[in-house]
């Protein structure tokens, strides 16, 4: 299937600085913390649609901790053009890459082509709320001493907006929902070594090519410190991470239905006074 590009807009990911972020993460040691974390609740949430998936697919930068956490899964990259044939699946994950894709809409669409009909669509990613704190830092830092700003946090999608990629990707029975999370390091420092060690640092195409100053990072690192302590250890800071999890399925007859508007055969006003009278 062929992607339409839009070469009007400025690339968002240098994707072979990605990619480079990625493999060194996995030469030195991957942090897996939030890929573990959401596994475990796509795990929680499969056991309450108390169905059985004979086709399953996942779709992610990271085979190597996705595999094994779903090995009946046909297991794929997070290509611009995803490797996953037409109808093939009863369930795809997309799993922990979508915040870095060009066209997440058009992730989430190939995803729900690969799904037969009433097929499942679990997508998790990093929400817009990941790291305020780090990029209110920096941001602060940057300006008072250089007077400018460079792109250093990604930006990520609101959870109100991502759930609307659901619905224009065709899926139906569309739901967004956020899990955050907050972790405690010991400065910025060892927030930054996380950061790589998981793969996920600033692969923005926008991104400064040249080392920050290292009174930028002074700077940051003190205003984290006096705004965003950890609770139990001051001496630490605290940030947070948000997980978002969006669920759709591929349209079918057998799913609910809304009902017709003005098909209902009770006033709301009616109905309100019923519950008033049962409930004084």
């Amino acid at each position: 299937m062929k992607i339409p590009q839009d070469t009007t807009r400025p690339a968002l990911t240098d994707t072979a600085a990605l990619q480079r972020q990625r493999d060194r993460a996995r030469r030195t040691g991957f942090v897996d913390l939030f890929h573990q974390i959401a596994a475990d609740e796509i795990d929680d949430r499969l056991i309450e649609v108390n169905r059985t998936f004979t086709a399953p697919a996942v779709v992610t930068g990271f085979p190597e901790i996705w595999s094994p956490r779903f090995p009946q899964a046909h297991v794929v990259a997070d290509d611009p053009v995803i490797d996953l044939e037409p109808g093939a699946h009863d369930l795809v994950i997309h799993a922990m890459s979508l915040h870095w894709a060009e066209d997440p809409i058009g992730q989430i669409a190939q995803c729900r082509r690969a799904l037969r009909e009433d097929g499942l669509f679990i997508g998790v990613c990093f929400g817009n709320q990941t790291l305020a704190e780090l990029r209110a830092a920096l941001a602060q830092a940057e300006a008072e001493i250089t007077g400018g700003l460079s792109p250093r946090v990604l930006p990520m999608g609101e959870i109100r907006d991502m759930g609307g990629l659901l619905q224009r990707a065709g899926l139906a029975l569309p739901v967004a929902d956020l899990m955050p999370q907050r972790v405690s390091y010991r400065d910025l420092a060892h927030l930054g070594r996380d950061l790589r060690a998981m793969g996920e640092g600033n692969a923005m195409a926008a991104r400064l090519r040249r080392p920050t100053r290292r009174a930028v990072m002074g700077r940051a690192s003190a205003i984290l410190a006096t705004h965003h302590p950890d609770r139990d250890d001051p001496s630490r800071v605290n940030v947070g991470f948000d997980l978002v999890f969006l669920t759709g399925w591929a349209p079918s007859d057998s799913q609910p239905k809304p009902l017709r508007p003005g098909s209902a055969k009770t006033a709301l006003a009616d109905a309100l006074n019923a519950i008033r009278k049962t409930n004084p």
